[in-house]
């Protein structure tokens, strides 16, 4: 989509924004917040921005991750007011474990490979939330965005090298994490 043709933000412009990157940025607000609740409100909020403030997309980047960088922000400035009521409020809710796939009967080996396969790929995707933010984030937007060094950059704030050192360094650190719980296994 090309956002920067557009002389005025339409309601029909701003649901096509959502239907091709909604999936996207809900994804990155999860992976950043950790709460689905938190992902629905953050994800809604970046819609209600880009709607607000098309006029300000410049076209440097793509508008996914124009997108991105606005999730971004919005995430981690929901994490700091939430923070901060914690704080106040001294108390604090159980994160949200979201949806457990559970399989009420295992009879065909395929079913039984599938499990274990969704199985594994939901501890991977566990690991990579306990990754420190500054290793997380940039390994799932090269990851699961499929973004360049670049477009990370842009979104990160980070130098080109940073961000691939980064990508590295928490590769490494989820290989040693993978390697240790199989070990354990």
């Amino acid at each position: 989509m090309q956002l920067e043709h557009l002389a005025e933000m339409s309601v029909s412009g701003i649901r096509m924004l959502m239907e091709t990157y909604g999936e996207d940025v809900w994804n990155y607000a999860y992976v950043i917040t950790g709460n689905t609740h938190t992902a629905d409100d953050v994800a809604q909020d970046v819609f209600i921005k880009a709607y607000q403030h098309y006029a300000s997309f410049r076209g440097e980047a793509s508008v996914k991750t124009w997108l991105l960088k606005i999730t971004r922000n919005t995430a981690l400035s929901y994490q700091r007011r939430a923070f901060l009521r914690k704080v106040v409020l001294l108390g604090e809710r159980s994160p949200d474990d979201g949806p457990s796939g559970t399989a009420s009967s295992l009879s065909s080996p395929s079913a039984e490979s599938q499990y274990l396969e969704r199985e594994a790929a939901d501890e991977l995707w566990r690991q990579v939330l306990k990754l420190p933010g500054n290793f997380r984030d940039p390994l799932v937007l090269s990851v699961h965005h499929q973004l360049s060094m670049d477009e990370i950059s842009v979104i990160t704030g980070l130098t080109p090298g940073t961000v691939k050192s980064r990508i590295h360094r928490a590769k490494k650190k989820l290989a040693a994490e993978w390697k240790g719980a199989n070990d354990h296994a």
